[in-house]
């Protein structure tokens, strides 16, 4: 049985950074696209960022590019979210996801982690 753990969220400032982590076990990931989503209260889950099996190949949803950067560690079964110059509203429960095809949408990732708050004040 696959379990993802998120970490790394909590409370910053706008303009702030934090760096989300997501681990993978119970069998490697390392085939799989990954992927970062996020649901405020009241708001759709929205993608975030995805990343290929090999790393060589990412997504952003427009609402983070170039300030979100996502990778992942094969070896370590792991992926994670650098997010820079936080806003307000990036303010979300965000969580990871494993695919076995490349896509933003979400009804196409079987494997989901239990989430980790992010907070950004102004």
């Amino acid at each position: 049985q696959v379990r993802l753990v998120e970490s790394g969220g909590g409370l910053v400032q706008a303009g702030g950074s934090l760096r989300l982590s997501c681990a993978a076990s119970g069998r490697t990931l390392s085939s799989n696209t990954m992927g970062w989503f996020r649901q405020a209260p009241g708001k759709e889950r929205e993608f975030v960022a995805a990343i290929s099996w090999s790393g060589g190949r990412t997504y952003y949803g427009d609402s983070v590019k170039g300030r979100f950067t996502m990778s992942r560690d094969n070896a370590k079964n792991t992926v994670y979210l650098q997010m820079n110059v936080l806003k307000p509203e990036d303010t979300a429960v965000y969580y990871c996801a494993a695919s076995l095809v490349e896509t933003t949408s979400p009804h196409a990732y079987y494997y989901w982690g239990q989430g980790t708050q992010v907070t950004v004040s102004s």
